[in-house]
């Protein structure tokens, strides 16, 4: 009788591990390029854009600058011999400074066009993360992986790829929203 008991608890438990618990499902996955993403989404090519329009603007200005400080000291070469020891002496160290302060100008616009857009970019990114977040909720994802520069993926299959959805998307999103042009006007 103890066997038939132990028989019928052991088929039971194999019976019941059998069946799949509902925390054996299986996932719904897919997985976005982002350095795709980043290429092709509309608002990162603006940002970009509208970075590479101020550093030529203030490049420029900079430039004309530094052009002016050329000629100074073409002159200067020119001059040095005619003026006298002193005088060139004199003359080079306020050139020296000048080249200095040019070159620290040049690095002070690098840095502040760096950090402005580096903040937009921040905000940009944490838009396109959020974003993700909400399609994959509202598709019924488990989980979106992201591949790219800092790929986290090493391979997966092309149907699990929703870059192109999000790419477009993301875009038409963008499209439809004011500018911050239009809304200052």
């Amino acid at each position: 009788m103890k066997k038939v008991l132990v028989f019928i608890a052991i088929s039971i438990s194999l019976v019941s591990c059998d069946k799949k618990s509902p925390e054996a499902k299986e996932f719904k996955t897919a997985y976005v390029d982002t350095a795709e993403l980043m290429k092709e989404y509309n608002e990162t090519k603006d940002l970009e854009a509208k970075y590479k329009g101020q550093a030529a603007e203030k490049g420029r200005q900079l430039e004309a600058e530094i052009n002016r400080f050329k000629q100074e000291a073409a002159s200067f070469q020119a001059n040095a011999q005619a003026n006298g020891q002193e005088w060139a002496q004199k003359k080079g160290s306020e050139l020296q400074r000048r080249e200095q302060q040019l070159a620290q100008a040049q690095q002070g616009l690098q840095m502040q066009l760096q950090q402005e857009s580096g903040k937009e970019m921040d905000s940009l990114v944490k838009g396109v993360k959020k974003f993700i977040k909400d399609y994959g909720k509202e598709k019924g994802y488990d989980y979106i992986y992201g591949t790219g520069d800092a790929a986290s993926i090493l391979y997966a299959k092309d149907s699990y790829d929703i870059t192109k959805d999000i790419i477009k998307l993301l875009n038409d999103k963008y499209k439809s929203a004011p500018k911050v042009e239009e809304v200052k006007k």
